[in-house]
């Protein structure tokens, strides 16, 4: 296979892509998979947490034989991570930041709203060592269940927030086109936040020389990007959900009525996902080191828009949106 660079220009075939021709399937009761997060300390250590649409929070067993409720958000679970003090961070859609704690089955509401104005659609974050979390939401206009209007319209009110460990909430980042996964560099120097509807990974640098500039990570993305992690190899992964779509860019630049008008029409009328599995990982620099695509119609019979990665020692994790499953891959 060819590397697909995020300009979508071609690179030389070797390590840095794969196809991948199978991949193993592990069942949960419940359906939307949006995230998937690795656990790497104690007995979770290779464990892997994902949340369904029901607002369940399930741990799968490192084997992938066991799958258990481990806690419920009553609301709808998107991005996962860990925090310091051994809390689950969930970005529900619904109810805003929390931190669960799931000895307990406690749930704690860290930001629902911003500078008085609730939430509409959080989305993904990314914890810093010392409690610092950053992290994204979609929309000022459109919440989960309106995620294509977003996508079409482009109200371009999409944020990256972030959350001191004193509960100091401020905006880094706005106007942005659906804003969705976030990713610390591994030094803590940079926080990357993904657009979707542009297709774009943008980049504020924190510390260092460059501190508060940004740029973007990744540009012209061969699709749309959902979440993003920085996995143990020190990459950023990039959930694929489904290849660019050049009428959904074309409705994007079309005048405010056309695009309310095209969103209006009925779901079996508008731009839908097609069904593909593909996730890319970059360095630094923003250049692609491995493109994982599965091209096989079988295969994505079974499982289909990737909107949650997470590499964990050589093994990628997915999730999705719309399936009953996580899938995982050995580089």
């Amino acid at each position: 296979m060819s590397a697909t660079r995020p300009n979508g220009t071609s690179g030389a075939d070797g390590a840095d892509g794969a196809v991948v021709r199978t991949l193993d399937l592990v069942h949960v009761p419940g359906f939307g998979t949006e995230d998937v997060l690795v656990g790497t300390q104690g007995p979770d250590e290779g464990a892997v947490f994902t949340g369904t649409e029901d607002g369940a929070l399930l741990r799968i067993s490192h084997d992938g034989r066991r799958v258990t409720r481990v806690g419920h958000t009553a609301g709808r679970p998107l991005g996962l991570e860990h925090l310091p003090d051994g809390r689950l961070l969930v970005c529900d859609a619904r109810r805003g930041l929390l931190a669960v704690d799931l000895a307990g089955d406690r749930v704690e509401t860290l930001v629902r709203e911003v500078d008085g104005t609730p939430m509409r659609f959080c989305n993904n974050a990314a914890v810093a060592p010392d409690g610092t979390i950053f992290f994204s939401d979609s929309s000022l206009r459109h919440g989960i269940d309106e995620w294509k209007h977003e996508m079409v319209r482009l109200t371009r009110t999409g944020r990256l927030l972030r959350r001191s460990p004193d509960g100091t909430v401020e905006v880094l980042l706005d106007d942005l086109g659906f804003a969705n996964g976030v990713a610390l560099a591994p030094d803590g120097s940079w926080v990357a936040v993904a657009e979707t509807a542009l297709r774009t990974v943008v980049r504020l640098w924190l510390t260092g020389p460059r501190a508060g500039e940004r740029d973007l990570l990744a540009d012209d993305l061969p699709g749309y990007p959902d979440n993003i992690a920085t996995g143990s190899d020190g990459l950023v992964w990039i959930a694929v959900a489904s290849p660019a779509d050049p009428l959904v860019t074309r409705m994007q630049h079309a005048p405010h009525w056309v695009r309310r008008a095209a969103t209006a029409l009925p779901d079996r009328l508008q731009p839908a996902p097609r069904r593909t599995v593909r996730a890319v990982a970059l360095d630094a620099d923003g250049a692609v080191v491995h493109d994982l695509e599965v091209r096989d119609p079988a295969t994505r019979a079974q499982f289909h828009m990737v909107t949650g990665v997470r590499e964990h020692e050589g093994r990628v994790w997915l999730g999705s949106l719309h399936e009953g499953s996580v899938a995982r891959v050995d580089l």
